[in-house]
């Protein structure tokens, strides 16, 4: 505090002695409108109320704000006299004058009265934005063309249509129909047995019937994990600088793929992702849906703070919450109250709390069929470990290694050789001080494991150099290394449990954790319905509080995702914002039919997603009209079904499904198919390994493509898959020459053409008409045009010209064709499939 500018002061509030400032009249007037915290609202000092006695002598995090009678220790007055930039209050705007701290000052000394009825601040007037209205269910409303309607979903859209005098669209074609639904609900083409049977079905619910076998297809639950992963932010790797792979990231989709095909409540759904380790007798498969909070970015960087690390993946997981189940942009208010939504920045910090209690823990996850012979080989294996642990000495070695490291630990900068063993100990392993810490009889066997593990591959400074010990520890190292290659383990998982000592959690001033405010508990937003509970708030208390049916959001937001995946965008169309700053709904009453009918129907996904494809809206043609050019480009009134380019993943399986190589098995672990050259060498210090799948493997679905996030998949960049950094809540739709590239010469696109044609020559008659009309049947569920056949027979004929004068060629494109084939005729027919994998209709979902 600048002493030199507070005697100033003092001096000048001489003449005030005599008379102590009167509170109402002198004093709270320049705590409402000059003293405002570094990004707090009027009459707060970071969360503080400066107007309330309790709250200002109460404190911040290092002590009191005002010390009645001590104006020169009162760190209110060290703050409107400094002129340090982030320190002086208040933050913007002109300084105090000295007359204002000369008041400030004499009522400090004084005594710091405040009058016994404190000033009351008025309630918040209630906040009348559209979003945080109860959900109600609206009648349908009355139209004239009632024939149209099919559902009460019609009603809502054809009203808004007939308001604006515009008809709506035919029905699609039914080859459109079913090609829609197949790739809408389970993500794959039909194939031309399914599209000829639908096509014969004459029955009056033959399309109900259609939605009904696809909806209880295993595939739709892939399909919709797909959207979801990118909600939680979902990748096979920690992200930043190292970018270590995480073996059982997998572990969590598979707990989303197989609750979306059970069709789990959408309450339970969300309920076990944000607090399933807190249910009473929690199973594994519920604890195992926590890995939500694990998809967070992880920094294993020696380097880093590792406080600042923890609170920036606490911000990530806090902010994912809002995005995921709120659809509320809750990471503006980190450094200062929003500047839009009713959002103030305690309020974040108390939403902040929920994640800020959480502890990392992997946990065994067996899938069925595993324990049986792991239960056999375990004591085998604990015994061969016992047997090497002892032959080398390891136990104490490592406890004398452990003395060092808790040492370092207790007292960094003792010595610097530990303290940097200490820093890579800790950013490499998690929750690795407690561990450490912790007394060794109260390890688990796992943890024991774990810190045996690390210890043999990370020995310290001083065993490194006394050659002997090093090299007893390398042979150990190598001889359990060996073991562990031999031993199946139960499957893991990335789970969370609620922190045993919790930790005290401060708004962060100015977003800066160095900077921590005053202390607050886990609590939610006001301008929504309270959170109830028995005591301190809990996460699962803060799962039931989304879900209960007073939360106007979480519906609403979920419909809305669902709605934008079936017509490519949202009746909000900014389905990550319903605040203030997002877009407002197109159909108001329609979104809040849709949140009430989920609802009521047991929160089931499946139930709403068939009354939405079983609408005459989702049955539209989506063929664009001269008349609605000009008037609805967007299609915002919904007067036709919507093109859509199908997303990253399904471009590549629609390919490997036409050619007939498509692996349809559900689950496991991700893969790693063929990758461009150069692209692995781009991670950190070469260390991406990218072991290139082999068998079936190469060939299963995008959902189970290896995601790191330094180095990703370039095809799923290159056709807009997101980051996963952050939660995605929609994908962009991108037109690029790299997609065309990539279609046209991406090794997987060229051996799902030769797998196409290979098809084509085997499974159809010899004619070129026949063949072509499989190829065609078989990519877009339709007959080729007499245009096609035309242009097509032409091109083949000029391609088998150039083939046979070029031998080279024509084993590049087919090297092998089929027995009694003619090579160069099998390379034409890759050829076209090469066409017709890059149309623009092949990779469109119409």
């Amino acid at each position: 505090m600048p002493r030199l500018r507070l005697a100033a002061v003092l001096l000048t509030a001489l003449p005030l002695l005599a008379q102590a400032p009167d509170f109402i009249r002198d004093v709270e007037p320049i705590f409402a409108k000059r003293c405002q915290g570094c990004h707090g609202s009027a009459q707060q000092l970071s969360g503080l109320r400066l107007d309330q006695s309790e709250a200002a002598l109460k404190g911040g995090y290092s002590g009191p704000v005002i010390i009645p009678g001590k104006s020169a220790d009162s760190k209110l007055i060290a703050r409107v006299t400094s002129t340090k930039k982030g320190f002086s209050m208040p933050p913007v705007g002109a300084p105090l004058t000295a007359a204002e701290i000369a008041t400030l000052s004499t009522w400090i000394d004084a005594g710091a009265k405040w009058p016994v009825q404190q000033t009351k601040v008025a309630a918040p007037a209630k906040n009348t934005h559209w979003s945080y209205q109860p959900i109600r269910r609206p009648a349908s409303p009355d139209i004239r063309k009632r024939t149209w309607p099919r559902n009460p979903i019609d009603a809502f859209v054809l009203a808004r249509l007939e308001s604006e005098n515009i008809e709506p669209s035919p029905e699609a074609t039914r080859t459109t129909q079913i090609r829609r639904l197949s790739l809408d609900l389970t993500g794959l083409l039909p194939t031309a047995a399914e599209v000829e049977d639908y096509l014969a079905d004459n029955r009056s619910d033959a399309y109900e019937r259609l939605v009904d076998r696809l909806l209880a297809s295993p595939h739709y639950g892939e399909k919709w994990a797909r959207p979801w992963l990118d909600l939680a932010r979902y990748a096979d790797s920690d992200g930043y600088e190292k970018d270590l792979a995480r073996p059982h990231a997998w572990r969590y989709r598979n707990w989303v793929i197989n609750s979306l095909n059970a069709d789990m409540p959408y309450d339970e759904f969300v309920t076990e992702q944000v607090a399933g380790d807190l249910l009473p007798n929690a199973t594994t498969e519920q604890r195992v849906a926590t890995g939500f909070h694990r998809n967070a970015l992880t920094n294993r960087e020696g380097g880093v703070d590792r406080a600042e690390a923890r609170f920036e993946q606490t911000i990530n997981r806090t902010n994912t919450l809002g995005t995921v189940f709120l659809g509320l942009t809750v990471g503006c208010a980190q450094c200062h109250n929003h500047k839009f939504d009713a959002i103030s920045q305690k309020e974040y910090y108390q939403f902040f709390a929920f994640e800020n209690n959480i502890e990392e823990r992997d946990i065994d996850a067996p899938l069925p069929g595993e324990v049986g012979p792991y239960l056999r080989a375990r004591p085998v294996y604990d015994r061969d470990r016992k047997e090497i642990l002892e032959q080398y000495g390891i136990a104490p070695l490592q406890a004398e290694w452990e003395t060092h490291m808790r040492e370092a630990m207790l007292n960094p900068g003792t010595n610097l050789e530990w303290d940097f063993a200490v820093t890579a100990y800790v950013a490499m392993e998690d929750n690795a001080k407690k561990l450490m810490l912790m007394d060794p009889a109260k390890r688990t066997t796992r943890q024991q494991e774990q810190l045996t593990n690390y210890f043999v591959r990370n020995i310290g400074p001083d065993f490194g150099k006394l050659q002997s010990r090093a090299t007893c520890l390398r042979e150990a190292r190598d001889k359990l290394a060996a073991l562990e290659a031999g031993f199946t383990r139960l499957t893991q998982a990335q789970t969370v449990i609620e922190d045993p000592a919790p930790t005290k959690t401060h708004i962060a001033l100015g977003g800066d954790h160095r900077a921590p405010g005053v202390e607050v508990e886990p609590g939610t937003l006001a301008v929504l319905p309270p959170l109830k509970s028995n005591g301190t708030p809990t996460r699962l208390d803060l799962a039931r509080w989304m879900t209960s049916r007073e939360n106007p959001l979480t519906a609403r937001v979920e419909v809305n995702r669902i709605w934008q995946e079936l017509f490519g965008k949202g009746i909000v169309r900014t389905s990550e914002d319903f605040g203030t700053q997002g877009d407002r709904p197109s159909h108001p009453e329609l979104l809040d039919w849709l949140a009430a009918e989920l609802q009521q129907n047991g929160w089931s996904l499946k139930q709403l997603t068939r009354t939405i494809v079983t609408s005459a809206t989702y049955r539209q043609a989506s063929n664009v009209r001269k008349d609605l050019e000009t008037r609805d480009p967007d299609n915002t009134l919904l007067a036709r079904q919507s093109r859509l380019r199908m997303s990253a993943e399904l471009v590549r399986d629609a390919a490997l499904e036409a050619g007939g190589l498509l692996d349809t098995e559900i689950g496991g672990k991700s893969v790693r198919p063929p990758l461009p050259k150069g692209v692995a060498e781009l991670g950190y210090a070469n260390s991406v390994k990218w072991k290139e799948s082999t068998g079936p493997e190469r060939y299963r679905r995008g959902l189970y493509i290896h995601f790191q996030r330094t180095t990703p998949y370039p095809q799923l960049m290159n056709f807009d898959a997101p980051d996963s950094n952050v939660a995605c809540t929609r994908r962009t739709r991108s037109n690029t020459p790299l997609q065309a590239l990539n279609l046209l010469n991406d090794p997987v696109f060229l051996e799902a053409a030769q797998g196409l044609a290979m098809r084509s020559m085997t499974e159809a008659s010899g004619t070129f008409a026949d063949r072509l009309q499989y190829t065609f049947q078989t990519c877009l569920s339709r007959k080729p045009s007499q245009q096609e056949k035309e242009r097509l027979s032409k091109y083949f004929d000029q391609q088998m010209g150039i083939l046979k004068k070029d031998p080279k060629a024509i084993e590049s494109l087919s090297p092998v064709a089929p027995d009694g084939a003619n090579p160069a005729e099998a390379a034409a027919w890759v050829g076209v499939s090469r066409v017709l994998l890059n149309l623009d209709e092949f990779i469109t979902r119409e």
